[in-house]
């Protein structure tokens, strides 16, 4: 019996020896993955910085932005044109930084709380950046797009002769739902392109957040 009960004892610490072993190994592979989503998420986004600069550059060399702009400086809005473009390159830069954080943080997080917590922080800015970014669409097109078109429309007007000219309401309401819809239908297909891109890669920390649980229990 005693050296039953001894054999038994060894085949308990052989058997946690194994787990613990096990556990250790999972955690690198987990703590590797997780690493490269978010390096992935930080070069996406910067991906998408620069090609949103250079797509700028390149139509500030065409005769559309040209007349663009001189319809902006015309309708006296070309600080404010200017004053939102530096706020929202101010925002996205200041959400790079924040991937980059969080990329530097979970590189060196060496134990499973401290990449869990990471990992759901990481996913939480990464909704709030795409939240900015498709509420900043919709609101900056409606706001300017309306009043580009109504300041266009009394223009029109005026050049046509008319005194004091103002738009009418039902023009009004039907270019106000033009709009919105135009908006809702373009702001959808940037959803569906960032559900697409980092869709993929939050699965894929919430399915390494899972598994992590199951080791920290």
């Amino acid at each position: 019996m005693k050296e039953l009960d001894l054999l038994k004892k060894d085949w308990n610490k052989t058997s946690a020896s194994f787990e613990q072993v096990s556990e250790k190994e999972i955690y690198k592979m987990i703590h590797k993955k997780s690493s490269s989503v978010v390096k992935w998420i930080f070069m996406i986004s910067v991906i998408e910085l620069g090609l949103g600069l250079v797509l700028g550059l390149v139509l500030s060399f065409t005769k559309y932005d040209e007349k663009n702009v001189e319809l902006i400086k015309h309708l006296g809005i070309y600080e404010y044109y200017i004053a939102t473009t530096v706020l929202l390159y101010a925002v996205i830069l200041f959400f790079i930084y924040k991937f980059y954080t969080m990329y530097r943080k979970i590189a060196v997080d060496d134990n499973t709380k401290k990449l869990i917590s990471t990992i759901l922080k990481t996913r939480k800015v990464v909704k709030q950046y795409i939240a900015f970014n498709l509420s900043f669409f919709a609101l900056f097109f409606i706001a300017f797009g309306g009043y580009m078109f109504y300041e266009s429309y009394l223009e029109g007007a005026s050049k046509n002769g008319t005194l004091h000219p103002e738009m009418p309401l039902n023009i009004a309401l039907i270019s106000l739902l033009v709009l919105i819809v135009a908006t809702a239908l373009l702001t959808f297909s940037f959803w569906l392109v960032y559900k697409l891109i980092y869709g993929i890669l939050l699965k894929r920390l919430q399915k390494n957040f899972e598994e992590l649980k199951k080791i920290d229990l």
